[in-house]
């Protein structure tokens, strides 16, 4: 039988590929560390954990469960979950064949757990709580899955190990409490430091000058202070367009620092030009939108005399 294809009672399953995984973590080793004693078994009848790894979006998580992969030598397979995914995407797919027979396709998850590979579900609370239900006796001390579709109960491989990462944004569905139970612990991505910022540009990005990167990681940091979610991931993007347009204009030199911050407006938005008024714009928000308006408010600019608030002192002291 070919290595690709599996029969579970009957059932013949064609599994998922592989993914090639190159992943290196930098820096934070405390919580690769921590991901890594989740998956760990310390008896015969202990069980592994699959925790959620929490964080901004772009801050590495998934790079850390693929890093964690690679460093127990397993095979890594990725499901991207979204709002629209359904139990048999999870699991098993019908597939019409060539021949008009129906094909079975185990999905990434499957196929992890039957090869005893690791299987990051990427994003999870983009998913639905009907497809998470179909995953409730996986998470727990049952270890399988049951599909409908093909009518099979699939158990999983003593090896099989799984995370989830979860962006922490709004866009997100909110997972009932008896699936969260299951997917424990949560560990929690910050930021990284500077020089571990610097050495993450540097890794991916080695051919950008190092005036270039300094300015990336300045401005990162900057936004990390300040409680933006501005993300290595959106340094990456950033200096690779305006490396890109520097090369464009190789003939004719631009300033790099105009290149730069065309990069930033283009990737990021007007907004990141001025960290400290998005920052404060968003604790504004956050607060509740601020001062509550008065009815002169919407009749008369501020410093107009007719304004409710206008302070004639204040006026004849800026003079």
């Amino acid at each position: 039988m070919s290595a690709d294809l599996v029969t579970i009672d009957g059932v013949q399953l064609r599994l998922a590929s592989p993914m090639e995984n190159r992943a290196e973590w930098i820096g934070q080793r405390e919580v690769l560390k921590q991901l890594l004693a989740c998956w760990i078994v310390v008896d015969e009848t202990d069980l592994p954990l699959t925790p959620r790894l929490v964080g901004v979006p772009g801050i590495g998580k998934t790079a850390l469960a693929m890093a964690a992969a690679g460093l127990r030598e397993q095979e890594l397979y990725v499901f991207q979950c979204t709002a629209d995914t359904r139990p048999e995407d999870l699991l098993v797919t019908p597939v019409l064949s060539q021949n008009g027979k129906i094909a079975y396709h185990a999905s990434p998850l499957v196929t992890a757990m039957l090869r005893g590979a690791v299987c990051i579900l990427d994003e999870g609370n983009r998913m639905n709580e009907k497809s998470w239900a179909s995953l409730a006796p996986l998470f727990d001390q049952r270890r399988y899955v049951e599909s409908i579709v093909a009518g099979i109960v699939i158990n999983a491989h003593a090896g099989f190990r799984c995370a989830v990462t979860m962006n922490q944004d709004d866009s997100t569905y909110e997972i009932p409490d008896y699936i969260l139970s299951r997917l424990q612990p949560t560990l929690p991505l910050g930021f990284p430091s500077r020089q571990d910022e610097l050495s993450i540009l540097q890794y991916h990005l080695p051919f950008v000058e190092a005036e270039m990167l300094a300015i990336t990681v300045e401005f990162l940091q900057r936004s990390h202070e300040l409680r933006l979610d501005y993300s290595a991931r959106d340094g990456l993007n950033l200096l690779r367009y305006a490396i890109k347009r520097l090369s464009q204009d190789a003939d004719h030199p631009v300033s790099k620092d105009a290149v730069w911050r065309e990069a930033l407006e283009f990737c990021l938005g007007e907004d990141a030009l001025n960290l400290e008024a998005l920052a404060e714009r968003k604790q504004r928000i956050s607060r509740g939108g601020g001062l509550p308006l008065g009815l002169g408010d919407f009749f008369f600019d501020p410093n107009d005399p007719l304004h409710p608030d206008f302070d004639d002192d204040e006026q004849e002291g800026e003079i």
